[in-house]
């Protein structure tokens, strides 16, 4: 497996990656323009057409990620943003990926998962501010938008299953999660280890 990839050791996108980006755009022409006055603008990009975004904490899709490249298959286009990784799914994620983390009981009081962050899903009819996908030269380190950036005019996109897989194990690499429920504190206890 590829190891992890440094999110902030990210020089943009490359012109295949940033022609699939403006393909989700709501104007590509205008962004272009954009692009080329202002290259550090950030985008607006349409969900729900060419891809699906579930927006997390940058420190817990840090460990999504992870995850990702470390027991998985690999994450598609991330970008990190004003304190959220965006992490680019495929479409149909924001609308499968509720259901399923519903059924993990993710972040329910008593659960589990009780105490890890939602994940904000967006899908059609939805937009996400990224960073702007090209600007000249490597980002500032000190910067709060990085890249991990898609390289080709169609990446590979994870499915929500995908998705879920990581951010359960990213859970239990933060969270202590047991198999058991937790113990009932007004429950009457028995010693049961002495016989008669």
């Amino acid at each position: 497996m590829s190891s992890t990839p440094n999110v902030s050791d990210v020089s943009g996108v490359t012109p295949d990656g940033a022609a699939w980006l403006a393909s989700a755009g709501a104007g590509p022409h205008g962004a272009r323009i954009l692009r080329s006055e202002r290259p550090d603008t950030p985008v607006v990009l349409l969900c729900g057409v060419v891809f699906d975004v579930v927006s997390v904490p940058a420190i817990f899709g840090r460990r999504m990620l992870d995850r990702l490249w470390a027991e998985g298959p690999g994450s598609g286009p991330v970008a990190e943003y004003r304190g959220r990784m965006l992490l680019f799914g495929a479409v149909g994620t924001a609308q499968r990926l509720p259901a399923l983390l519903k059924w993990e009981e993710w972040g329910a009081h008593g659960s589990r998962t009780d105490g890890v962050p939602p994940l904000l899903c967006h899908g059609a009819g939805d937009a996400v501010t990224v960073p702007a996908p090209d600007g000249p030269g490597r980002p500032d380190p000190a910067s709060p938008a990085r890249w991990l950036a898609p390289d080709s005019r169609s990446p590979w996109l994870p499915g929500p299953e995908v998705l879920l897989w990581a951010a359960v194990r990213a859970a239990r690499a933060a969270v202590r999660i047991s198999i058991f429920p937790p113990a009932d504190r007004d429950a009457n206890v028995y010693d049961v280890s002495r016989r008669r």
